[in-house]
């Protein structure tokens, strides 16, 4: 067989034949990024049966195993990447660490984290400390030095400037959350609570979510039994307040306090984003994202949002909180996956819900509760997987799944297919007619890696246009 080697690297051949390394024991896809072997030691194979029979073993570094049972191998270099350093973070000192350990350029690396993470290969690290630190800091009474040293950084002044940039705590204050009823979570300089605020008053009858003045009231469920969180934010900062008929425990606080964080929109920083688009951002410096506390919130927002206006999804998602919502109080939190599996058609469609859309509520339901959809973990793996294992599901496409991920936290999800963003970049560019998916998923790449923030900016743009 006669093949040129520029034309397989390119990925030409792959699924057409395998190039197995006799030397090394080794078979790859012919696109392979590692040294090439030399002719007389290469011998190709047509299926990775015969190769596997002529006793070689996949390639780590292209994954020809993962190839042929149709998974993406970046997804498997990605997830391998953040399971070694969910285990040893301290032995990852930079990105330059991390491309050693999946053997990968720097470039490959800023590509495969832009991709799958949203974020540059040292963001993504920092939050993995940061995460891994603070649950050794409810978990254990090591020294808050210590933990910091423990979780990969350097020094205890970079611990502390790093925890407190994304958990909007100092560490010790973090730690005393075991057992606390009220904590502060400091705001960044400029935070604009106007959005955020509208943004939980949008039903002015809801009993899952409310604001009125400066403050916002959130029920949810922990671990622990339902809880409300009643959020005063103040110049500078964020007085949260836990209402819970028990006593929570330091699992039930630490979700909690990740639930304020997405609430106040707290999660991604801004700063990037407003120096790249200063004048298209210069009317609404300060404007996030905000962002639903838990996946399932988000996965049924976008489908009883799907192709109706806001007004009428937010009264379809009152009744579906009022027939499944745990009360606590006069709040209600959101139903469980497991209390949306147990609904009837008919209960949802004599509130007005078409049955196609109950069916597609339920049965979302009904796969996360039976463990084919872990719809609580997508924000902490791949993006492009997440939204894989979303559009697997049936009534979700990729509106639905880009919704999910940008309200659940991913930087770069546009949502393309939402008529209010269409409108905007209509608006924005001056285009005779309203831009169809192709296109608006080609205005908006200007904005990447800032997609979702992009898409609040532009929805703002719409509503003050108005």
């Amino acid at each position: 067989m006669s093949w040129d080697r520029s034309h397989a690297r390119q990925g030409k051949f792959d699924g057409k034949f395998i190039l197995g390394v006799m030397t090394t024991g080794i078979y790859c896809l012919p696109s392979c990024a590692a040294r090439p072997p030399k002719p007389q030691n290469v011998r190709l194979f047509t299926t990775e049966a015969e190769a596997r029979a002529a006793g070689l073993r996949a390639c780590k570094r292209c994954r020809p195993d993962l190839y042929y049972r149709g998974e993406d191998e970046n997804v498997a270099l990605f997830e391998g990447l953040a399971a070694r350093v969910a285990a040893a973070p301290d032995n990852f000192a930079d990105a330059s660490a991390l491309a050693r350990q999946a053997g990968v350029s720097l470039t490959k690396l800023g590509d495969l984290y832009r991709d799958h993470a949203h974020l540059a290969p040292v963001q993504w690290l920092r939050r993995r400390r940061v995460k891994r630190a603070a649950a050794e800091l409810l978990a254990g009474r090591d020294r808050i030095a210590e933990v910091g040293f423990g979780a990969g950084f350097e020094s205890e002044s970079v611990f502390h400037r790093q925890f407190l940039a994304q958990i909007r705590m100092t560490p010790g204050a973090y730690r005393a959350l075991d057992g606390a009823q009220i904590f502060m979570l400091q705001l960044p300089a400029g935070y604009r609570a106007r959005e955020i605020l509208g943004y939980h008053a949008r039903d002015p009858e809801g009993i899952s979510e409310r604001s009125e003045g400066n403050r916002i009231w959130k029920a949810l469920h922990t671990v622990d039994g339902p809880a409300v969180l009643e959020i005063s934010i103040e110049p500078g900062q964020a007085w949260v307040k836990v209402h819970a008929e028990t006593k929570l425990g330091r699992d039930a606080m630490a979700a909690l306090h990740g639930a304020a964080l997405k609430i106040l929109a707290l999660t991604n920083d801004v700063t990037q984003f407003e120096t790249r688009h200063a004048g298209f951002v210069a009317p609404r410096r300060g404007l996030r994202m905000p962002l639903l506390p838990t996946g399932f919130d988000a996965l049924c927002w976008g489908i009883v949002g799907q192709q109706i206006n806001v007004k009428f999804a937010t009264s379809l998602r009152r009744d579906l909180v009022e027939l499944a919502g745990e009360k606590i109080g006069e709040m209600r939190a959101h139903p469980t996956p497991e209390a949306v599996a147990n609904l009837d058609i008919g209960a949802l469609a004599s509130r007005r819900y078409s049955r196609s859309k109950a069916r597609y509520l339920i049965d979302a339901g009904a796969a996360i509760a039976g463990g084919k959809l872990d719809i609580e973990t997508l924000g902490e793996g791949s993006a492009i997987a997440a939204e894989k294992a979303l559009t697997a599901q049936r009534g979700i496409g990729i509106w639905t799944a880009r919704y999910v991920l940008m309200r659940g936290g991913f930087a770069d999800a546009a949502p393309v297919g939402d008529s209010a963003l269409a409108t905007a970049l209509q608006k924005l560019h001056k285009l005779p007619e309203r831009p169809d998916a192709d296109q608006t998923a080609r205005l908006m790449s200007a904005f990447a890696p800032h997609r979702s923030l992009a898409t609040m900016h532009l929805w703002t743009y719409l509503k003050e246009a108005a």
